[in-house]
């Protein structure tokens, strides 16, 4: 299985790679306002990469439930400037997290080489279109509904069937606009449009997903499910995290997205070694 972003590729199997969460933004659940001006968002992916992160993750609009929508004028303010100074400044690919076109368009221009769409439920197919042609990496990320109304009564009859077969139509229409099969990474939205029953479901079957043509993302840091497991806070939902985290690599998931950098590298490659891999 291969993944390819631009200039950068990736073989699997090979040890789960790390993916840093860069939120420029005053909003996010759990870090909103830490590193909304361009030094400190740039300082902190810097040091991120240093704690072992091999992809970086730049968000200029939260995506949490209930969120309030930006502008892409006030996004593209907020991400624009952080991509270029670290796209001269490291060596890892850069994501960018966006439902908006425009933004995603001047982020691979500034030097990002992956597009994060959540809204990958969309019906429009201009993004799709411009991923085929910029040869950028998709994360085509599961979400019912948008972050305004995906956590109002979330309904499945099968989750884990319907998420399955949301990626196969999704792969489908982007192999349609021209995306390579290796451009395409599956994420399936853990806390997206999910009860936390649908979000266990899912866990419980990373190993089913992992089986599909396309590398898997996991993103789980410090979402609510975890305290309502554990019940811990926002900001102490750590360990719940790297349980997840390790349960996913022994499931075969190639990227974790995650906010606590080194404490995810030790876990996981605790788990590999202790797997063989």
């Amino acid at each position: 299985m291969r993944f390819r972003a631009c200039q950068f590729e990736y073989s699997f199997p090979r040890p789960a790679l790390v993916m840093g969460i860069v939120n420029v933004t005053p909003d996010s659940f759990s870090d909103g306002g830490h590193f909304f001006d361009t030094g400190s968002a740039v300082e902190h992916a810097i040091k991120l990469v240093d704690q072992g992160a091999e992809i970086l993750d730049i968000g200029g609009e939260s995506t949490r439930p209930d969120s309030k929508p930006v502008d892409e004028a006030e996004e593209l303010r907020r991400v624009v400037p952080v991509i270029e100074a670290l796209a001269a400044r490291v060596g890892v690919p850069i994501s960018i997290d966006t439902m908006k076109l425009g933004v995603a368009r001047a982020a691979l221009k500034a030097g990002a080489s992956i597009v994060n769409d959540v809204a990958s439920n969309r019906e429009d197919e201009a993004m799709w279109r411009l991923v085929g042609e910029t040869g950028a990496g998709y994360i085509c990320v599961h979400m019912q509904g948008t972050p305004q109304t995906m956590q109002i009564n979330p309904q499945y009859r099968d989750v884990v069937r319907e998420v399955e077969a949301f990626f196969k139509d999704r792969i489908q229409r982007l192999n349609g606009c021209g995306v390579g099969l290796d451009q395409v990474m599956i994420d399936p939205g853990i806390g997206f449009g999910k009860r936390l029953e649908h979000n266990l479901e899912l866990l419980r079957a990373l190993g089913h997903f992992s089986q599909s043509e396309c590398p898997v993302l996991l993103g789980v840091s410090r979402k609510s499910f975890l305290g309502k497991v554990s019940g811990a806070e926002t900001g102490s939902r750590l360990s719940a995290a790297l349980a997840c985290a390790c349960l996913a690599v022994e499931a075969g998931v190639s990227v974790l997205r995650v906010h606590d950098v080194p404490e995810t590298v030790q876990a996981i490659r605790m788990t590999e070694a202790i797997l063989g891999r």
